[in-house]
């Protein structure tokens, strides 16, 4: 069986995968007392909080061909599905999907997590890119990479300028 998703499916996932960020930038910066490193955690949640913004607008302006259902689905279990996959595939914001925050972590360790998790994303969605088939929106999923490759820059220039 092969499933396919639109570029509006796509952006759910992406919403999600957002929302699992920030969130974890919040935690992460309730749970670290060097003031540097919080501010710099409180900062990327509302990095986070951003993209989920774009990414919501561009769902906005997606055409009607592209939100267009790709498989067939009489019972609506899609929903449950892609909520499924951005909460166990999309491991932004989380050590494992299943492991959470202890608050022992180190700076560094949340930086790796960090680092690894937004990594883990960019791979996620080139995956789903291929997912999309072509004029359904497959471009409109190259702008959430690059969205996301730009923010994993941004989270190792501030990883090594706390190091400096």
């Amino acid at each position: 069986m092969s499933i396919t998703f639109n570029a509006d499916e796509v952006f759910e996932m992406a919403e999600q995968i957002e929302r699992n960020g920030a969130k974890f930038y919040r935690e992460a910066a309730a749970k670290i007392s060097d003031r540097q490193a919080k501010d710099l955690f409180l900062r990327l949640a509302g990095m986070e909080d951003g993209h989920l913004r774009t990414f919501q607008q561009m769902r906005k302006t997606l055409s009607a061909r592209e939100k267009e259902e790709t498989t067939f689905d009489p019972e609506g279990e899609a929903a449950f599905y892609l909520q499924a996959m951005a909460d166990e595939r999309g491991s932004e914001g989380k050590k494992t999907p299943t492991v959470k925050l202890t608050g022992q972590e180190s700076t560094q360790e949340l930086f790796d997590v960090a680092i690894g998790a937004e990594k883990n994303s960019i791979l996620y969605y080139v995956g789903l890119k291929g997912l999309v088939p072509e004029g359904a929106g497959r471009d409109k999923v190259e702008v959430i990479i690059r969205e996301e490759a730009g923010h994993l820059a941004e989270l190792r220039r501030q990883m090594d300028a706390l190091k400096a």
